[in-house]
């Protein structure tokens, strides 16, 4: 018999100076996905391109016992005002470079070359995930889909980021020992 599922706190950013609440289709299309799966959105906010202020936001919400993942949108390509991932780089504890490999691997299909402009990437920041998907739709579709339903999911074997969490709440970190 197959265990239930688990669902888990998460927390939508989405990055953009133009994006609102009515506009924004990719911060939608996560918290509805994630919402239709079976987990809980507890945060949904709109920044802007501001490395502070998406720094204070994803600050607050990895320092809040409530949310267990943080899933932002935009700011992730190369031109200067995408700097998602430097904002985030002061916060991260652990990287997980393999997701931002398996994104821009199953991206070639989609978008072939275009794909090492994205700088989709991952961490452990404390004890809460932190996702940083493009702005597009389509690369959050691909994030979603292909990578984060899957691995938000504790029935995935043989290893999955959900199973993981009590141990990463819970226990002392490495440093140190």
């Amino acid at each position: 018999m197959e265990p239930d599922f688990v669902s888990v706190n998460i927390a939508v950013l989405t990055v953009s100076d133009t994006r609102t609440v009515e506009t924004d289709t990719s911060g939608k299309l996560i918290a509805d996905r994630l919402t239709e799966v079976g987990h809980r959105i507890v945060a949904r906010e709109i920044v802007i391109d501001s490395e502070l202020q998406i720094r204070a936001r994803l600050a607050a919400w990895i320092a809040d016992p409530g949310v267990d993942v943080v899933i932002a949108t935009g700011g992730t390509g190369v031109t200067p005002r995408d700097v998602t991932p430097e904002a985030l780089a002061p916060l991260v504890t652990k990287p997980i470079v393999g997701f931002g490999e398996l994104f821009r691997w199953l991206s070639y299909d989609e978008i072939g070359t275009s794909t090492i402009q994205s700088r989709a990437e991952a961490a452990l920041c404390g004890s809460t995930y932190v996702f940083l998907l493009p702005g597009s739709t389509g690369g959050v579709r691909t994030g979603l889909e292909k990578i984060l339903i899957p691995q938000l999911d504790h029935r995935t074997r043989p290893c999955n980021f959900v199973s993981l969490l009590p141990r990463i709440k819970h226990e002392p970190t490495g440093r140190g020992r």
